[in-house]
């Protein structure tokens, strides 16, 4: 089959590799009809995951129809249509039990959290949905049948994106009349502007530096948009136009922010895993006693953390990998409603063959590219 793989930093190609098949009996093959690429594959084309090898299928936000089950399979059956939620999850440990399905026990030998699909050996090493195939583990518990009558652009991202904004805006306990502060304007920043806006937050303040992000942000959902790039210092810039800062801050960025030279030095020599520039600005946007919430994805070690601001200023913070499993069908119903609509975050649809091109174009943030969807 083909599929885009990892043929190492900097670099993605359409290759031909083996069909996945049945190694278990609880496993599923799917066959692909819509995948996307995330800001977090760029992470590891950038080098920042480690045990990434050459050759690897990359991808975690996939959807299609299944093609075979194995024996214990009782949840789908060949023919059904499903999204594919990132997290790999057995369903039955503790963490899954109390909806942590992104802590999951079993999914990964090789570390801490739970296996994600196309996200290196560290992450279980299970080969990604940017493919015409794709196995699924644990088919009992991650495949959500989905409806005919909505298209694939309506609920492929229930994978990933729609779950991991709403879960950033629901622990970091968005309610009606806050203002909330959200750095980063990529696919998750936006869809949590969204959130934010459903939740009822009187004021939102979208942070970025493309021209292009901030535009759809002001435009589309009518919120307030600041460049970073023109402000000394975006934090006490915001401090003081909130009159004392935000009521939440959710950090859509991750180690992709911009980074310092020191910052550049220490992730080339493993001393450091990206940037840390969102939670400083972060630290100074928040309220006392407010919230901040770390959507996007770090890496390791961060020399130089701004504990201190936070523990001075009595300030929650929470993160982590979204528990998606616990949110795709509270959302679905949303979509199904007409409650909710993703889709005007889609900038281009691209065939699989032009995946290099597609991850290219995301990456260098090229033709105004926000969101791509790839189809086998």
């Amino acid at each position: 089959m083909k599929a885009i793989v990892y043929d190492g930093i900097q670099d993605v190609k359409v290759k031909s590799v083996k069909d996945p098949t049945i190694e278990k009996g609880d496993d599923i093959i799917v066959k692909v009809t819509s995948t996307a690429i995330c800001g977090s594959d760029l992470h590891l084309v950038h080098g920042m995951i480690p045990n990434m090898p050459k050759g690897f299928v990359l991808g975690h936000e996939t959807m299609g129809i299944v093609e075979e089950t194995g024996k214990y399979v009782e949840k789908v059956k060949k023919g059904d249509r499903v999204i594919v939620p990132f997290p790999i999850a057995c369903g039955h440990c503790w963490y899954c039990e109390h909806d942590l399905f992104s802590q999951c026990d079993n999914s990964n030998p090789n570390g801490e959290t739970s296996g994600i699909f196309g996200y290196s050996n560290t992450y279980g090493g299970y080969d990604g949905g940017q493919a015409e195939y794709l196995r699924v583990p644990y088919g009992n518990v991650g495949p959500l049948k989905v409806p005919e009558e909505l298209s694939d652009e309506q609920i492929l991202f229930l994978t990933d994106i729609l779950p991991t904004s709403y879960w950033g805006v629901d622990i970091g306990g968005v309610k009606s009349g806050d203002t909330v502060v959200v750095l980063g304007c990529g696919p998750v920043g936006l869809l949590t502007i969204k959130w934010a806006i459903f939740k009822g937050a009187k004021r939102v303040i979208a942070v970025d530096r493309v021209g292009y992000r901030l535009k759809h942000a002001l435009e589309k959902y009518k919120v307030e948009a600041v460049n970073f790039e023109e402000h000394d210092n975006t934090g006490e810039y915001i401090k003081e136009i909130t009159r004392g800062g935000a009521d939440v801050v959710i950090d859509c960025v991750g180690m992709d922010g911009k980074m310092s030279t020191f910052e550049k030095i220490e992730t080339m020599l493993k001393l450091q895993g990206g940037s840390k520039s969102a939670i400083e600005i972060a630290t100074q946007a928040v309220r006392k006693g407010g919230t901040v919430v770390l959507v996007g994805v770090y890496g390791s070690k961060y020399n130089l953390f701004p504990l201190g601001d936070f523990f001075a200023r009595n300030i929650t913070l929470k993160m982590g990998q979204c528990p998606a499993h616990a949110y795709v069908e509270h959302i679905l119903n949303l979509i199904k409603d007409g409650k909710f609509d993703a889709t005007d975050i889609i900038t281009h649809k691209l065939s699989l063959d032009e995946g290099k091109h597609a991850y290219e174009i995301f990456d260098k943030k090229s033709d105004d590219c926000i969101k791509v969807i790839l189809k086998p």
